[in-house]
């Protein structure tokens, strides 16, 4: 297993795992994160025998999201968000294009941007303890570069109603809706399946079709644009920045409890 900042790689047999390894930050996004995942599909694009990647995380928290303390640390407003914003929107574009079949093996929180992640996985396996939210509108934001992502798999009104009422989706909810394809505590059957389904045929396969599919998608160039320079425009408020500071220090982390109205 190679080590990385962010994350850990284990490659078996036709299968790369990647895995999340910062839980005392709850495997939240950054910059780094970003480009080690990035890299580790260039290393799965480089395999010639890899069929699956399978995104995973330790600690009971999947990904939590835009790192809070990073953002209020630097006040990650402007150009900073911008470019934080596009670099993320990327790597939610190459999830759904990279040809490669990719799998994201849920067990724990989903948060926020996290759920972008999960959303852009051509399939979603999670235990039974496993809740996705966007708390985004808590904080002054909206979860801008998620939706186009979280619309494709779920649907608009199911993807409106998860923003707006920040409330998180539990594993049965999430399958019902289709944000998962099956809740389970043992994934690997699954994982077996695919991997013997996706070793048959031609590897150009699967980046074809994810093109194809892309193609049949209203998510455009526009909407890379739109979605980066509003989570921009909302990062640069001076309140949204006191509020990210204020979760992020624990002074108000009752607005974020899943068990509070």
């Amino acid at each position: 297993m190679t080590a990385h900042e962010t994350l850990s790689l284990a490659y078996d047999r036709g299968m790369l795992t990647v895995r999340l390894t910062r839980p005392e930050r709850q495997n939240s996004i950054t910059a780094t994160l970003l480009a080690e995942l990035g890299a580790a599909l260039d290393l799965a694009e480089r395999t010639e025998d890899c069929r699956l990647v399978v995104l995973e995380a330790e600690g009971g928290t999947f990904c939590s999201g835009m790192d809070l303390y990073d953002a209020a640390g630097t006040g990650a407003g402007g150009p900073d968000a911008s470019r934080g914003g596009t670099e993320y929107y990327a790597l939610l574009e190459r999830l759904t294009s990279v040809g490669r079949i990719v799998v994201a093996r849920v067990d724990g929180q989903v948060v926020g941007g996290g759920v972008g992640l999960v959303a852009a996985c051509d399939f979603v396996y999670a235990t039974g303890r496993s809740q996705f939210s966007l708390p985004e509108a808590l904080w002054g934001l909206m979860p801008c570069s998620v939706l186009p992502f979280l619309i494709r798999r779920v649907g608009f009104q199911r993807a409106h109603t998860m923003a707006l009422s920040t409330l998180p989706v539990g594993a049965v909810e999430a399958e019902r809706c289709r944000l998962v394809d099956e809740v389970t505590e043992d994934a690997w059957p699954s994982l077996r399946r695919l991997l013997f389904r996706a070793s048959r045929f031609d590897q150009a396969v699967v980046g074809g079709l994810k093109r194809y599919m892309r193609r049949l998608w209203i998510v455009d160039e526009g909407t890379r644009e739109y979605a980066v320079g509003e989570f921009a425009r909302l990062m640069s408020s001076d309140a949204v920045r006191r509020r990210i500071a204020e979760f992020a220090s624990g002074r108000a982390a009752t607005r974020f409890s899943a068990d509070r109205p």
